[in-house]
């Protein structure tokens, strides 16, 4: 419909013939410069600059077609070849240019109110500042095909060039155009190509879709289907909210349409509304009870909620229906393996590799669960076969770097650690990790060995204060004092690594920052019994003992069973000449591990001052074999 001056009345339907001629006189008339502007699909505009040609043979006919944003139109206008020689140039695609400003109005999905308030796109801001040069250089009459969204901008964000329009015509789509544009967006859907879009390449497929939902002569089938897409292509990026939108748009005009119901099953599930999500596939169930993809999507959500059993029972079904379901196999396993049932976890998984051999998480997953039986060698091997087929699968390096660090193989975990820091840099726990095991090596000559699970200082102290470190030793606290503070740059509320980074300051000899750092990890944690392990051996060797008796009765209070803390109190004791609680004290830690502390407390000087004691004699006596 062309908006000059005319009257209409507006009951009457357009006439797109009538809207035609109108639109053929006016290009016929024009001799010189002009600006229009037609909205109409990129289908119709082809069809449209056909027709023209057709129908006005005697004038000069020029097309520009854009496929990618531009900023300067005058500079592409002005290298035509023929430039002089045209009459009316058609301009298509301007489109590209607007579409990183775009933010859909997704909800609005029939009114096509697609214009965004983001900012202004270079090539308008171009137009508006040089209107008077497109007039006064080219005797040109311009013809901007324009999508809806497209020339909404135009008369938002390029008033001063807009307002020199003469005319804008709308051409409606045909219903045949219609048709086939709507079949061409359905047949093209592909859910993996829709994940890989680039921001803009979706928005565009996005407006596709928009429009011609907003088609008057849209059938109710039609619609459904293209809402169905829209879903899809939404949730592809992370739109979940519109995504559900568009599906319950779609199960207005068809309520049993399983699919739908799925789909919106997975994006609620997506934003964490489980039991929505579960509601959701049942819908889908109920219509299509043997609907695999459903019972596994259902699988999932229960997992997430942690009922384990209902989701391997949901795994069950798909593979009723689907026995070579490889993805539901490889889940029941997870499944399995957190309820404990390895074996049959490392079953499932090794079902999902007979169908799949390639399926990197199914090897990776079986190392897992490998690891927690501690067959270390065969969990290494299957995290092998995951990065044989993903060499950039971070976790498979990390998990091996565990099993390593179990086979007491430090060396080699460090450097799966490293190969797995490469691909995710912002690891926390790997880095942590990585400090860790760097401490947890022997040094030069072995002059430093961590005996204690988790950075526990334990009674390791005499070795720094009787050795001399080696710079080798020293360059590897550093290492790992970096290592530990990457952790904290990445996640500073990870008490572990906290706890962790006062041991290596301890070890250098810097025991303030030690103990700022123990505090550090008790606020973030008040029963991280490791972090008051190290603040009570730290205090410890600033002969602070009733502190450090403090923070090892805290230790104890936490964990009962930790033999180091009762032998550091023992050691507290003896430093602070009271025997009775030292004998009682060393009593225990023997009894939690008799052949280590028995053998460190007959040479640790701590208890030079109780030595001689009968008591302590009889405590670190080996027992007699019995006959």
């Amino acid at each position: 419909m062309a908006s000059d001056s005319s009257e209409w009345d507006e009951d009457l339907p357009p006439d797109p013939e009538e809207d035609y001629q109108t639109f053929i006189r006016t290009l016929e008339r024009t001799e010189g410069f002009r600006l229009l502007f037609v909205q109409c699909t990129p289908a119709e505009g082809k069809q449209l600059i056909a027709r023209v040609k057709d129908d006005l043979p005697q004038k000069t006919i020029e097309v520009l077609c854009l496929d990618k944003p531009i900023e300067n139109l005058y500079e592409i206008v002005e290298q035509l070849p023929n430039r002089e020689q045209v009459n009316i140039l058609f301009i298509q695609g301007l489109e590209h240019s607007f579409y990183e400003y775009e933010q859909v109005k997704f909800g609005n999905i029939y009114e096509g109110d697609f214009y965004s308030w983001k900012g202004v796109p270079r090539i308008l801001n171009h137009l508006n500042q040089h209107r008077e040069r497109f007039r006064d250089t080219f005797k040109i009459c311009f013809v901007f095909l324009l999508r809806p969204f497209s020339l909404k901008y135009f008369i938002h964000r390029a008033p001063d060039f807009f307002d020199w329009r003469s005319s804008v015509f709308e051409f409606p789509t045909t219903p045949e155009i219609l048709e086939q544009e709507s079949s061409r967006i359905l047949i093209e859907g592909d859910y993996q190509e829709y994940l890989n879009l680039t921001p803009e390449e979706r928005i565009k497929k996005v407006l596709d879709i928009q429009e011609l939902l907003a088609e008057n002569h849209q059938t109710p089938s039609s619609k459904t289907s293209l809402l169905l897409e829209l879903g899809n292509l939404l949730v592809a990026g992370k739109e979940y909210e519109a995504a559900i939108a568009s599906y319950d748009q779609a199960l207005k005009f068809k309520p049993d349409l399983h699919q739908a119901w799925n789909n919106r099953g997975n994006a609620l599930r997506n934003l964490g509304r489980l039991e929505e999500a579960i509601a959701s596939f049942d819908q889908a169930l109920k219509i299509k009870p043997d609907y695999h993809q459903a019972w596994y999507n259902r699988g999932y959500a229960l997992r997430n909620l942690g009922r384990l059993e209902e989701a391997i029972a949901s795994y069950d079904q798909a593979l009723k229906i689907k026995p070579d379901y490889h993805q539901a196999w490889n889940n029941r396993g997870y499944a399995l393996r957190n309820l404990g049932r390895l074996e049959e976890a490392i079953a499932s998984f090794d079902q999902a590799l007979t169908i799949k051999p390639d399926y990197h998480q199914a090897w990776d997953r079986r190392g897992n669960a490998l690891s927690e039986l501690r067959r270390y060698e065969e969990a290494i091997a299957s995290y092998d076969q995951a990065l044989t087929i993903k060499p950039d699968y971070h976790y498979s390096w990390k998990s091996r770097g565990y099993a390593l660090y179990n086979l007491t193989r430090y060396e080699e975990a460090i450097a799966s650690f490293d190969k797995g820091l490469k691909i995710t840099p912002d690891d926390y726990e790997a880095w942590n990790n990585r400090g860790y095991l760097l401490l947890k090596r022997d040094s030069y000559e072995g002059v430093v060995t961590v005996y204690d699970k988790a950075l526990e200082i334990g009674s390791n102290r005499k070795v720094h204060n009787n050795q001399t470190c080696t710079r080798y030793d020293l360059e590897r606290y550093e290492e790992a004092l970096s290592s530990f503070d990457k952790a904290l740059e990445i996640k500073p509320d990870f008490e572990l690594t906290w706890a962790n980074r006062s041991f290596v300051l301890y070890y250098l000899g810097h025991y303030k920052e030690a103990s700022v750092s123990c505090n550090k990890a008790q606020e973030l944690k008040h029963d991280d019994y490791v972090a008051w392990s190290n603040k009570g051996f730290i205090l410890m060797n600033l002969e602070r003992y009733e502190e450090a008796l403090t923070s090892f009765n805290k230790v104890l209070e936490i964990q009962p069973s930790h033999h180091s803390a009762w032998y550091n109190k023992a050691c507290c004791y003896a430093l602070q000449g009271n025997v009775e609680q030292a004998i009682e004290n060393l009593q225990r830690a023997i009894n939690l591990n008799p052949e280590k502390y028995r053998e460190m407390a007959k040479t640790d000087s701590d208890f030079d001052s109780i030595r001689e004691d009968e008591r302590f004699q009889l405590l670190i006596q080996e027992p007699l074999p019995s006959n």
